[in-house]
């Protein structure tokens, strides 16, 4: 890691694209998250503390525990900053491929150079949530494949953990691939071969510390993962009656698009946002000063 956490936690943008798709989706979990920006703000969000001296402390041993590479919140950040950038290179992608079909001089060419759109995404939602999944447990100091420990952490998730999984839902999920999300997403997987895996960006980008000894292992874990986690996102978008066209509704807020290029809309938000960065940084600066707090 290039910075250390209290800056990285100090530099986040207090109000830019990701923050502006992330407060749209507050409907969905009411008051949920909070930007909270720098680092110091965090400690006396977290921890309700005042004491100046006492905000020193936690942040001291906060910073020393990220530093200890013998633990795994290093990891886990890259993890989520490694997934976004591999996100933006999709985005771009798509949106290639939308040019594409418009221009016909260019789109049999693109056409065979970009992904298919849907597959793409199917295979960048599985993956993302498996990131997701293992990024907990290198934050928690559990083993990576710990799938039950995560879907039951799931149910405890807040603030901006669960608006990360909000995010997830709605803007990799519902947006570019309709209210069958799931289904799309495991048909995409049940016909994907360890060498489609091995040739998709987002995999390339983090596959290192995805659990299994090959590509072949790997693809078993992203479905045993997404099979496991399927039941909580379909009970979170049944539970709050989200589709595609409400959460649509909701972005164009910040967003001008028609209603009918949802396709476009989904580009954009994965070139254009870090949402995974930004929320997984909030999340692991919360977690390394809740543990240095209880440890002073």
């Amino acid at each position: 890691m290039s910075k250390p956490i209290f800056e990285l936690v100090d530099n986040l943008p207090t109000k830019n694209i990701t923050t502006m798709m992330l407060s749209s989706l507050d409907f969905v979990v009411p008051g949920g998250w909070q930007n909270i920006v720098g680092f110091e703000n965090m400690i006396r969000h977290v921890t309700g503390e005042s004491d100046e001296e006492m905000i020193q402390q936690i942040g001291d041993r906060a910073i020393w525990l990220y530093n200890d590479k013998s633990q795994g919140y290093q990891k886990a950040l890259w993890l989520y900053q490694t997934v976004d950038r591999a996100d933006s290179a999709l985005g771009a992608a798509a949106l290639a491929n939308k040019v594409g079909d418009k221009i016909p001089l260019v789109g049999g060419f693109l056409s065979r150079v970009t992904p298919n759109p849907d597959k793409a995404q199917s295979i960048d939602l599985c993956i993302k949530l498996v990131v997701e999944l293992v990024a907990f447990c290198q934050i928690n100091g559990i083993p990576g494949d710990s799938i039950g420990d995560f879907v039951a952490a799931l149910g405890d998730y807040g603030g901006e953990s669960l608006m990360r999984m909000a995010a997830l839902v709605c803007v990799d999920g519902l947006i570019p691939l309709g209210p069958d999300f799931i289904l799309k997403a495991q048909s995409t997987l049940g016909k994907m071969s360890h060498k489609d895996l091995e040739a998709n960006p987002t995999f390339k980008g983090v596959k290192e510390l995805i659990p299994g000894q090959d590509s072949r292992n790997q693809l078993d874990f992203i479905g045993n993962s997404f099979d496991s986690v399927k039941g909580w996102m379909s009970n979170f978008v049944a539970q709050r009656n989200l589709t595609p066209e409400e959460v649509f509704t909701k972005l164009q807020g910040f967003l001008e698009f028609s209603e009918n290029k949802l396709d476009y809309v989904a580009a954009f938000l994965d070139l254009t946002t870090n949402y995974y960065e930004h929320t997984g940084t909030q999340t692991l600066a919360a977690r390394l000063i809740e543990r240095a707090s209880a440890e002073i």
